[in-house]
């Protein structure tokens, strides 16, 4: 398939990965699962802290693509913990506001990496000037 942009590379522990942070294909951008580390370690304690860290990320790398957050059209979410739902979601409302959120999907499983969240995102590139 042409016209497939692969944009960003993932490296854990000095490997590079079978994946890219995020695929474009026209105008549609797929961010990968991203989750809260740094230097191999969760970048906070609490969900609040989690949920930020990993919605900064999937901002960075949707500025790669030439994205922001408020171009985000779905997110499918993964919660360890159901607990955490109520302090996830207060959180995410931060960076997507009700009158403008994404369609989202939201599950409780195990993760791989030992965090509370992993988000991945699909986004609308805005149309060129």
């Amino acid at each position: 398939m042409s016209g497939i942009e692969r944009i960003g590379a993932v490296v854990r522990a000095g490997q590079r990965q079978p994946i890219s942070a995020a695929v474009a294909w026209d105008r549609l951008v797929f961010v990968s699962g991203q989750v809260p580390m740094t230097a191999g370690k969760p970048s906070a304690p609490d969900i609040a802290g989690q949920t930020h860290a990993t919605l900064d990320s999937i901002a960075a790398i949707l500025a790669d693509a030439g994205c922001t957050l408020a171009d985000v059209v779905k997110t499918t979410v993964w919660l360890t913990d159901a607990a955490d739902y109520p302090a996830f979601n207060a959180a995410y409302a931060e960076r997507f506001p009700a009158q403008a959120a994404p369609a989202r999907s939201t599950v409780i499983a195990g993760l791989i990496a030992p965090v509370k969240v992993e988000i991945e995102a699909v986004a609308v590139r805005p149309q060129p000037a």
